[in-house]
């Protein structure tokens, strides 16, 4: 089976090699992925952006290869989408427009609930198969819509849970993967870090070369580098990170946390008026869903201060946090890539 990818986030890659280890080596990816996971048609730091504006200085580069996609549909037996909903969705409806018949998987759905509601009836028009990962999604399709909670895939890949809180005497610093944030935090972590005595590990994306990581990071004699971010949560006894898949990473594996974002000022501002959470983090949306408040602290933009995070750090709740992060896991009940690889391997229905 030839199966055409697209998963531009270095997240969904950890969730599409998961995945791709229950599929049969018969199964063949082509299209935008991990080059550790085959072949793929670009490189994917060329597609790293960060927010709107950086969205449109590169439209054109994106057209071009949504048609290289549809072109490569062709020989494709099915299709598998995941995340980045700004390419993806658009892509899946030059694909069915092509290829009518041609099915199409996405996994890690837009979040159509959070904003723009009405991509809903344009997925359940276009897309075979809506493989969700959050146990609510479901509630905001028609009853008619092909949509399924399949899993979350963070729990293929996190099976520790710390269970009760340590004092290893380790924290950990994860200022995010976009080189833009990247730069707003590493400034205030140098500082933060000079109000603690424990060992500091910083995560840093595995495919950054030495000259970006001394160009973003600035001089990391103080910090001890690593590449593995669930280890290194599980290792501390709390962590600071940005805002992405490392907050609900955090709170699987019992590492209680303090999330800080600072966008640009415009994104922010778009952000705002178009987004209708009343949280940023991951694992807090998920939990205000089921309890109504928040799982962790979150500070953003001029909230961010070294002031303000050694404030939320010590007045944080740490036991309380450890009780709703085992909530949370078990709210997510299971790992998805089992159920994906089958979806991928059954008929279409």
């Amino acid at each position: 089976m030839k199966l055409l990818v697209c998963a531009m986030e270095h997240s969904s890659n950890l969730h599409l090699g998961a995945l791709k280890k229950e599929l049969p080596e018969s199964v063949e990816f082509v299209g935008v992925f991990d080059k550790k996971l085959g072949n793929p048609i670009v490189d994917l730091s060329a597609l790293a952006i960060m927010g709107f504006v950086d969205v449109l200085k590169k439209l054109r580069f994106f057209f071009r290869l949504r048609d290289d996609m549809v072109a490569l549909a062709k020989d494709a037996d099915k299709v598998l989408l995941m995340d980045s909903s700004g390419f993806n969705l658009p892509l899946a409806k030059s694909l069915k427009k092509a290829y009518p018949d041609k099915e199409i998987i996405y996994y890690i759905l837009p979040q159509a609930w959070a904003w723009k509601k009405k991509r809903i009836p344009v997925l359940e028009r276009t897309i075979d198969h809506l493989a969700s990962i959050l146990p609510f999604e479901k509630e905001y399709y028609s009853a008619s819509a092909p949509i399924e909670y399949v899993g979350h895939p963070l729990l293929d890949e996190i099976d520790t849970f710390k269970g009760r809180l340590t004092c290893k005497g380790t924290i950990t610093y994860m200022p995010g993967s976009r080189p833009s944030e990247i730069k707003r935090l590493m400034p205030l972590f140098h500082e933060l870090r000079t109000h603690f005595k424990q060992e500091a590990l910083i995560v840093i994306p595995p495919n950054f070369s030495t000259a970006k990581i001394n160009e973003l990071y600035g001089n990391l004699s103080d910090f001890i580098i690593t590449h593995e971010a669930h280890d290194a949560l599980y290792k501390s006894d709390f962590a600071f990170i940005c805002s992405g898949t490392a907050t609900l990473e955090a709170a699987l594996i019992g590492t209680p946390f303090i999330l800080s974002y600072i966008a640009k000022p415009l994104d922010y501002m778009i952000a705002r008026a178009l987004v209708k959470l009343s949280y940023v983090g991951l694992s807090n949306i998920m939990f205000d869903k089921m309890s109504h408040r928040a799982l962790h602290p979150e500070l953003l933009q001029n909230e961010v201060s070294v002031q303000n995070l050694l404030d939320a750090y010590n007045s944080m709740d740490k036991e309380a946090f450890l009780r709703d992060a085992i909530t949370l896991r078990n709210y997510l009940q299971k790992g998805s890539s089992a159920r994906v690889a089958e979806i991928i391997l059954e008929g279409k229905k």
